[in-house]
C-alpha cells in the first residue's frame, strides 16, 4: 500500500522595498527558510535572483527553479505552478517589492492553494502599505486600500472626492499608491480637490535612506509641496468628520 505524498507548503516572502540593506527589514528566520528552498515564484526572475544574492542565497543560482507569475499570468497558468506543491517540494512565492500577494498578482496563486489544501505561511518582511500607516498618526482602527486611481484626471478627481466622503463618513484610512512618476500630478490633484481639514500623509522612500514621512492638513500642503517625482509612495487620507467639503 503506498501513501500519497503530502503537499509542500507555499510560503510568503517578503522582499525589500528598495536598494537599501535588507538586514534592518528581513529576519533572519525568513532568511533562513529561503535558504533551504529550491523553487521559488517571482514576477521577475532577474530581480528575484539579485534578492537571493542579498540574503546570501547558500547555493549556485543556476540550480534554482524560479517560476514566472506576474500581472499577465493566465489563471489557466496557476495549476501548473502548484505543481510542485503538489509534488511535495515547498516553494516561496516573492513579489517585487514588499509582501506577495498585497498590491501584488500573487493573490490568485495563494487562493488557488487554499482551495488545493495547500499550507499557506506568511513571514515577516516589510510592508510599505502597513509601515505608512504606522507612520501616520490616521485612523488605524480602520482603513481602507484602493491600489491605484484612476488616470484621467476627470475620473481620478471623482475618486479622491469619494474617498474624501467615505472617509468622513466611515471614520476610515483611505490609502492608495501610484506609479512614481505621477506622484506629483496625484498630489496636486488631492491639494485641489480635498477640503483645506482633510489630512493627507505622503510617506516617500519607505526603509530608504531618503525616507519621508509627513502628515498635514491640505491647507498646510499647499504652502509646502515636496518634489515626489520617480519616488515610491503611499498616500493616505484622513477627513474627520467635522471637515467642510470646501476647498
Amino acid at each position: 500500500m503506498t501513501t500519497a505524498t503530502p503537499p509542500g507548503t507555499l510560503y510568503l516572502l517578503p522582499t525589500g522595498l528598495g536598494d537599501a540593506p535588507l538586514a534592518p527589514v528581513l529576519p533572519q528566520g525568513s532568511r533562513d527558510i529561503a535558504h533551504r528552498l529550491s523553487h521559488f515564484i517571482a514576477e521577475n526572475p532577474k530581480s528575484a535572483r539579485a534578492f537571493l544574492i542579498q540574503i546570501e542565497y547558500p547555493r549556485p543560482l543556476s540550480t534554482v527553479n524560479i517560476a514566472v507569475l506576474d500581472k499577465n499570468t493566465a489563471s489557466s497558468a496557476i495549476p501548473a505552478l502548484l505543481a510542485p506543491l503538489q509534488q511535495g517540494l515547498d516553494i516561496a512565492l516573492v513579489s517585487e517589492a514588499g509582501c506577495p500577494a498585497v498590491a501584488d498578482p500573487g493573490a490568485l496563486l495563494v487562493r488557488a492553494a487554499h482551495e488545493r489544501g495547500i499550507r499557506v505561511v506568511p513571514l515577516v518582511g516589510p510592508s510599505a502599505i502597513l509601515l505608512a500607516l504606522m507612520a501616520s498618526g490616521l485612523n488605524g482602527q480602520r482603513f481602507a486600500f484602493h491600489g491605484y486611481l484612476p488616470i484621467d484626471s476627470a475620473a481620478r478627481a471623482r475618486q479622491l472626492r469619494a474617498l474624501e466622503l467615505r472617509s468622513r463618513q466611515d471614520d476610515a484610512t483611505q490609502i492608495f499608491i501610484e506609479t512614481p512618476y505621477r506622484n506629483n500630478a496625484m498630489l496636486q490633484a488631492l491639494l485641489a480637490e480635498c477640503s483645506p481639514q482633510t489630512l493627507v500623509c505622503v510617506a516617500t522612500d519607505i526603509t530608504q535612506p531618503t525616507e519621508q514621512i509627513i502628515t498635514r492638513g491640505i491647507a498646510d500642503w499647499r504652502r509646502n509641496t515636496p518634489a515626489l517625482h520617480k519616488r515610491p509612495s503611499v498616500f493616505l487620507l484622513y477627513c474627520p468628520k467635522s471637515a467642510a467639503r470646501t476647498t
